[in-house]
């Protein structure tokens, strides 16, 4: 975990020594040699390695239909921007999500009817997946030994879910069959509950009941927001109460890793996004507050990696590394009004 923040750079980031950051897309402008407008207001995004040596890494727009949807930056072996294409269009308010062990990404709708889409990276048809149920979808990560896939609710009475796939061939997961739970907590133990309905006609006035509401003894979360799995630990983040929580997933616990209201060094507030590095570092992005990413290594400690200034307003969006983990790509949501996604090129690797 690197020591100290710089000053501002040329783009407005403070850095650790040695970092060096980069704005690679600015929302509404073209990008790439196919005319590309990248999409306003980025948020989750994710890395994949391409067959050439090269990576991609793909972004949500949380705007509203026709305009949302999902954007990919193409880069070649040498880090070279090189192309830029949707691979979603004409989505609705497409928030986190999450990268799937398979190579595909997961995004996630973040409004009362919202769906999770299955896009593939390589432009092929996305598809809808309604059986991993239908709410206010804010992110997804899966667990690569069983392949059950962990999803938060963004809303202030919000959910965690499971959903169990009805079968694993060749190690994909049948994502259109299965069983959508609901977390049940009592006393830091979590049991797995059916959701009756999982995809529920939302209508304005009247309709079916909302997943969160059809499993009386559900535990509700102020707010989920990012989720991430590593080695045996699904760790969320709930933005209402400023809290991440880890979910062992063999002893079926839930604790709290971080609660801001308690904490003696509370330099991490508005938690949004989270991913965790190879040496299970578990970062976390900012919406609002100072607009950090800040880093909880696992003995407890806390720094900021890098804090975007002078952009009141906007939230940071979709940390990812890049396959040599040494570059980080992120949006700020909001950045210069539309959106801006950087890239953070560090001289060794994250962790």
């Amino acid at each position: 975990m690197p020591a100290g923040l710089g000053v501002p750079d040329e783009n407005g980031v403070r850095l650790p020594q040695g970092f060096r950051s980069r704005i690679v897309a600015r929302a509404g402008r073209v990008v790439g040699r196919q005319g590309y407008r990248w999409h306003v207001f980025p948020d989750g995004g994710a890395c994949f390695g391409t067959a050439d040596g090269g990576w991609v890494y793909v972004s949500n727009s949380e705007s509203p239909t026709p305009s949302g949807g999902v954007g990919v930056l193409a880069f070649d072996a040498s880090g070279t921007l090189v192309d830029a294409y949707p691979i979603l269009q004409r989505s609705h308010l497409n928030c986190a999500g999450g990268a799937t062990p398979w190579g595909t990404w997961l995004s996630c709708e973040e409004h009362p009817g919202g769906v999770i889409w299955e896009c593939a990276v390589d432009r092929l048809a996305p598809r809808q997946l309604p059986a991993l149920g239908i709410f206010e979808h804010e992110a997804v990560t899966i667990d690569p030994n069983t392949m059950f896939l962990y999803m938060t609710e963004d809303i202030s009475d919000g959910c965690l879910y499971r959903f169990r796939p009805s079968s694993v061939q060749e190690g994909i997961p049948d994502l259109e069959r299965g069983t959508l739970e609901v977390a049940v907590v009592l006393d830091g133990m979590v049991s797995w509950v059916p959701v009756p309905n999982p995809q529920p006609q939302i209508r304005r006035f009247r309709g079916d009941a909302p997943t969160r509401y059809q499993v009386a003894d559900c535990t509700h979360f102020d707010g989920g927001e990012g989720i991430a799995w590593h080695d045996g630990q699904i760790y969320m983040a709930t933005k209402g109460d400023n809290r991440i929580w880890v979910h062992d997933v063999a002893a079926q616990t839930l604790k709290v890793l971080y609660d801001a209201s308690t904490h003696p060094n509370p330099i991490l507030r508005g938690v949004d996004n989270v991913m965790v590095n190879r040496s299970g570092e578990v970062l976390v992005a900012e919406d609002g507050d100072d607009m950090q990413i800040v880093v909880i290594a696992p003995d407890g400690s806390m720094a900021p990696l890098l804090q975007v200034v002078g952009q009141d307003g906007s939230e940071i969006a979709g940390p990812a590394f890049d396959p040599s983990g040494t570059r980080l790509y992120f949006s700020s949501q909001r950045g210069n009004g539309l959106g801006l996604t950087y890239e953070i090129s560090a001289p060794t690797a994250f962790g």
